[in-house]
């Protein structure tokens, strides 16, 4: 059995975790609503810290998937190794939400506890098929699932709400400002189905930490008092640093109509919740990404911006594999005996402490922060944003031929 304190570092460890996955992702259920006018930023994070609360409570399938799933039955690692593993997720979860780059928490985590018990014990220590089951081909198609699901629920919003020729002459509405009321309860929902998948990963990493040290029997089952520490962990990270990403949102996504945001987020709930009830250990920022770019596409004009589009997919792919090298790099470090465990420590702190210090110094704003939801609205050109750029194309074109013209007037008057 581990000595004590080894064992409640890495449980506060994970709970840090917890915390800096509340404001780095959560943040995101909220993008649409603050951006259409549904909710105020303070009402939305409150209601955002609210449900991830209450999300915690109504599946542990996913922490399952981490504590029984992940690390192959024959392979005993200690605390050290999801200690490194923590390390390497929390350095890479921080750097890139300050650095303003794609990231998935969850898929820093698995990358960091991977990474890290390849380096403690070889590629035999990790269960692939069930992090291809559970985590790769979720990661693949929920967005697709999610993305399809907000372009056909935005095209049947429009749809409903079309007005005839008559309509519109005698100065009728479409009605679609219910859909900004709808945007109150279908973002609680996102807020819910986050905290349902992403606290349990925490749940599931203390659980792992605990069979592995001895102190529980088998990964079967959740302690109460770790759901009850996950859960309020990631509220509060939720409430506390939100704002970093809420500050930003209104530029990316302001072209949102409330009927598109509220398509979006019902997609993205209803995605997460079934996910969660299989076990699937999904990013919710992704599964909101595709979205917020189905339900772009949805609304009649809208245009996929290719480049755009593969920058987010590009920063999908990558966090994983990145974060498991961190996990691994720790995990050497650790491996060293007591003196690298603490140092480990040491760097991890080290880091948080500056970039929390250097964040509140800078100022926040799409040159050192950006939503990864608000990055995935700007992969498709919004009807408005189509006529802007044709408008401006137009104009610069006239521009070119006065400017010829004028050139061609001069020579002519030289002669």
């Amino acid at each position: 059995m581990e000595p004590i304190i080894i064992v409640v570092a890495v449980i506060a460890l994970a709970l840090f975790f917890d915390f800096t996955n509340g404001f780095h992702d959560t943040a995101n259920a909220m993008a649409t609503p603050i951006a259409t006018g549904a909710l105020k930023p303070r009402v939305a994070v409150a209601i955002a810290a609210v449900m991830n609360l209450a999300g915690a409570f109504l599946s542990t399938a996913v922490a399952k998937t981490i504590s029984v799933d992940l690390i192959n039955e024959n392979v005993h690692l200690g605390a050290e190794m999801v200690f490194a593993g923590l390390t390497g997720a929390i350095l890479w979860n921080l750097t890139t939400w300050f650095l303003g780059l794609p990231s998935s928490s969850s898929h820093a985590l698995f990358g960091g506890l991977i990474g890290s018990a390849i380096a403690f014990a070889g590629m035999n220590a990790v269960n692939f098929t069930k992090v291809i089951e559970k985590v790769l081909i979720p990661a693949l198609f929920a967005p697709i699932i999610a993305g399809l699901a907000a372009l056909l629920a935005t095209r049947l919003a429009f749809l409903i709400t079309a007005r005839t020729e008559a309509q519109k002459n005698a100065g009728q509405t479409t009605g679609r400002g219910i859909f900004r009321v709808g945007q109150i309860f279908s973002s609680s929902l996102v807020a819910l189905s986050h905290g349902t998948n992403d606290a349990q990963k925490t749940m599931g990493v203390i659980t792992l930490v605990l069979v592995a040290t001895g102190f529980q029997a088998d990964g079967g089952h959740v302690e109460i008092w770790v759901i009850l520490s996950a859960a309020a962990a990631i509220a509060f990270g939720t409430y506390a640093g939100g704002w970093r990403i809420i500050r930003t949102m209104g530029s990316g996504l302001a072209e949102i109509k409330p009927a598109q945001g509220f398509a979006a987020e019902i997609s993205t709930g209803v995605t997460i919740l079934a996910s969660s009830n299989l076990g699937f250990a999904l990013s919710t920022t992704q599964v909101a990404s595709g979205s917020v770019i189905g339900s772009g596409l949805g609304r009649k004009g809208g245009a996929v911006r290719w480049n755009k589009a593969g920058q987010i997919v590009l920063g999908w792919l990558f966090t994983l594999p990145a974060s498991a090298i961190v996990g691994a790099l720790s995990a050497y470090l650790v491996m060293a005996g007591p003196i690298g465990l603490f140092i480990d420590g040491i760097i991890t702190l080290a880091v948080v402490i500056t970039i929390f210090q250097v964040s509140r110094r800078n100022k926040i704003g799409h040159h050192n922060v950006i939503s990864e939801v608000e990055g995935a609205s700007k992969a498709i050109s919004s009807p408005k944003s189509i006529r802007a750029a044709a408008k401006a194309a137009e104009a610069a074109k006239k521009s070119a031929e006065r400017a010829t013209k004028q050139a061609a007037s001069k020579k002519k008057g030289g002669k």
